[in-house]
């Protein structure tokens, strides 16, 4: 009986393992089918610092180009492309490329531009050295093995030569993973990458004196198109985030001067994309037209978070950050899409947390990183901007925690040590972070706010940026690195509080100067230390009540900086008053009339002083990604959603209604979403992912429908979230 037992189970066991390997085979087949896509490939970063190149000159002021005020960087203009193949069957490759190429089969050149090749079936190493000074050097190959893919190895210190017996030989190459995107077609080149556009209708369209007023009912950016144009002459377009700024055709910021010969098409397209809602058009007697549209020109994005509630207002404030998130996620996140229309590295870091709830896009986060950090050498701060550097550091640890992807640190390690061995060899004697000649602290645009000596502010960055450094290098198999970061990091965050922490007053002092600490106090250190969780619960009350409710302490006016002031109140609970805040805030911007959100908003000023700024009439941005942070408090600290492990393989959700009668939404995820609705006695989740701990805080013990609720402390319990299971807990509202 034992032996026809042991019998029986070998056999289910032979064919379970047979099954699991038949199944294993299947699946690795098809992962290698997918992952062997054919797509544009080049010298990973290069692509993004041609693009942000290409973008941040077209920015004009009154038809003057204004160009970014930092270095530039260029492509590497020779490259070689190189992958190793194992294929069954003799393959006849498609070869595409943007620049001239040598090919190397197995080490021997294969003459010529060939627009294909065979390759025998078995082993074989393929290299491609392409050439071009003009855009960048890139490689598509298309064959039923061999293609183009994630696989390749790329360098740009190709140390080959052919020998004398006409074999390659190389030494001493270091050899990197391909950059690539989405350019999966051979027509799809990437120096030809644009944007889409889709037409717009004019909302309404006025006579004003010799010309019209032409409005498209809120901020946009794309191109001006004109119908039924006839007859030789000029016509002048100035446009306007405002009617006022239209219609001032000495003080506008953007404006075009066309000249016609009267051959030109009857519908017209403009060829440069500007940002406006309000364009004032005049033109000679000479020159008809019908009317004028245009096209609008985005970035194609998924809206996958969400958020309604059952304030009206709050939802329109949501709406509206959304609205205007988007018109700044670009090419790269951009501040602000008339002004200045350039990629700041303080501006896009805010945009990469508002994306990860909203579109989730990790494409448009590693492009921005790339197009910011250039290449070598390292001679200045990101942006010429001290805490730029550092907020740099941080938004790869960040990305790094919200997706889960290790492949970016991997990668670009080496760029990341060099720019923080730059900013470390820039401390001064005492280990601070000091500005030095051509340096800029800039902190916030606030009158009165002291730059000058040792600020507190710029230390706790740079302790950030190194606690993020440790955690790369160890990610980057460089464990000595990883032993000097943390160690660094330690060091320099005890040396922050001996410093700066007043004992007496229990709050953060602002500066130092030749040794001598300033009776100054700000918002800025302060409130960045509750979020960084680098206070004990004594100190963040004593900070909350001294410097964030305190009116005396100078005032934060820039949505820049209100969204950490109020990122730390929420950090402490106090949504009920980061609502009122928020309605008060926003709100405002949105009863002057505003369709996307602004640079600044000061409630004290009146009329047309909203759209003046850096000493011009106009100067405001009147859409400006910073202004989209209610994107971000109410997903992570309202819906209170956010990851606690890299990629939501664990994350907590705490909701907060702070006032609302009721809100949902939902959250993006890595490979999905958190779906919430809560109320004053039901909270509702649902999740595609990982394990989430949902934080309920009741006067009694919660009921559930699934799973176990647990208790934390007094009114606080916890319930564990697993994936694709539907949660109804019912709760008492303390």
């Amino acid at each position: 009986m034992k032996k026809t037992f042991s019998l029986v189970k070998n056999i289910w066991l032979i064919v379970f393992v047979i099954g699991f390997l038949l199944q294993g085979f299947s699946s690795f087949g098809q992962t290698q089918l997918k992952e062997s896509k054919a797509t544009w490939i080049w010298y990973p970063g290069d692509f993004e610092i041609w693009l942000s190149n290409k973008m941040q000159v077209r920015r004009t002021e009154r038809e003057a180009v204004f160009p970014p005020l930092w270095q530039y960087y260029s492509p590497y203009a020779l490259v070689t492309f190189q992958t190793e193949v194992d294929i069954p069957q003799p393959d006849e490759v498609k070869i595409y490329t943007e620049g001239p190429f040598q090919l190397l089969l197995d080490g021997v050149q294969i003459y010529g531009q060939p627009k294909s090749l065979k390759i025998p079936a078995g082993k074989h190493k393929i290299s491609f050295k392409v050439y071009n000074q003009e855009v960048l050097p890139a490689i598509y190959i298309e064959g039923k093995y061999v293609k183009s893919d994630a696989s390749w190895k790329v360098t740009n210190e190709d140390k080959l030569w052919i020998d004398e017996n006409g074999k390659a030989q190389q030494s001493g190459t270091p050899w990197v993973p391909v950059g690539s995107w989405n350019f999966d077609a051979p027509e799809t080149k990437p120096s030809e990458f644009k944007l889409t556009t889709t037409p717009w209708n004019a909302k309404k369209t006025e006579k004003i004196g010799n010309g019209k007023l032409v409005d498209f009912g809120k901020e946009t950016f794309g191109y001006i198109k004109i119908h039924g144009l006839k007859g030789k002459g000029k016509l002048a377009l100035y446009y306007g985030e405002s009617r006022e700024e239209a219609l001032d055709t000495t003080k506008c910021e953007t404006l075009d001067h066309l000249s016609f010969d009267g051959n030109q098409p009857e519908t017209y397209t403009h060829n440069g994309s500007k940002a406006f809602r309000y364009v004032q058009v005049q033109a000679d007697a000479t020159v008809k037209y019908d009317s004028i549209s245009m096209l609008y020109e985005y970035l194609p994005l998924d809206y996958r978070g969400a958020f309604k509630s059952s304030d009206e207002q709050l939802n329109q404030i949501w709406d509206v950050s959304a609205y205007t998130m988007h018109l700044t996620s670009r090419e790269f996140f951009i501040d602000g899409i008339k002004r200045d229309r350039w990629v700041w590295s303080g501006d896009a870091y805010q945009s990469y947390l508002m994306n990860y709830y909203l579109f989730f896009d990790s494409a448009s986060v590693e492009r921005t990183l790339l197009a910011l950090r250039g290449k070598e050498p390292v001679t200045a701060h990101i942006n010429i901007i001290m805490d730029y550097s550092l907020y740099w550091f941080v938004g790869v640890y960040d990305y790094y925690l919200h997706t889960g992807d290790t492949k970016f640190i991997e990668t670009f390690y080496p760029r990341m040590k060099s720019l923080m061995e730059f900013c470390l060899e820039r401390r001064n004697k005492n280990g601070f972070l000091e500005p030095l000649e051509g340096d800029w602290v800039f902190i916030d645009w606030a009158d009165g706010l002291p730059k000058t000596g040792e600020v507190s502010f710029e230390q706790m960055l740079l302790a950030r940026s190194i606690e993020a450094m440790a955690v790369s290098a160890e990610i980057a198999g460089e464990t000595d690195d990883q032993k000097k970061y943390q160690k660094l990091a330690s060091d320099l965050k005890t040396k922050l509080f001996e410093v700066f922490w007043d004992k007496k007053e229990n709050v953060m002092k602002h500066q130092r100067i030749d040794g001598k600490i300033q009776d100054v106090v700000t918002r800025y250190a302060n409130m960045f230390g509750i979020f960084f969780n680098y206070f004990d619960e004594e100190q963040k009350q004593s900070i909350k009540k001294k410097v964030l409710l305190n009116n005396d302490i100078l005032k934060i006016t820039t949505p820049y900086m209100r969204f950490y002031e109020l990122e730390a109140l929420c950090a402490m609970g106090e949504q009920d008053y980061v609502l009122k805040e928020m309605k008060d805030y926003w709100g405002g911007m949105l009863k002057e009339g505003a369709t996307s959100f602004w640079e600044e908003y000061n409630p004290n000023k009146k009329g047309t002083e909203h759209l003046a700024m850096y000493g011009r009439p106009y100067g405001k941005s009147l859409c400006h990604a910073w202004g989209s942070s209610p994107i971000y408090l109410l997903g992570k600290y309202y819906l209170g959603v956010k990851p606690t492990a890299p990629g939501y393989t664990q994350y907590e959700i705490k909701p907060n209604l702070g006032g609302l009668q009721w809100m949902e939404g939902k959250v993006p995820t890595p490979k999905g979403e958190v779906a919430l609705h809560v109320s004053k006695s039901e909270i509702q989740v649902k999740a595609s992912e990982g394990e989430g701990k949902l934080i309920i805080e009741s006067k009694s013990k919660p009921k559930t429908n699934s799973g176990t609720v647990t208790q934390l402390e007094k009114n606080k319990y916890q319930l564990i979230v697993k994936p694709k299971v539907e949660y109804k807990v019912s709760y008492k509202a303390l």
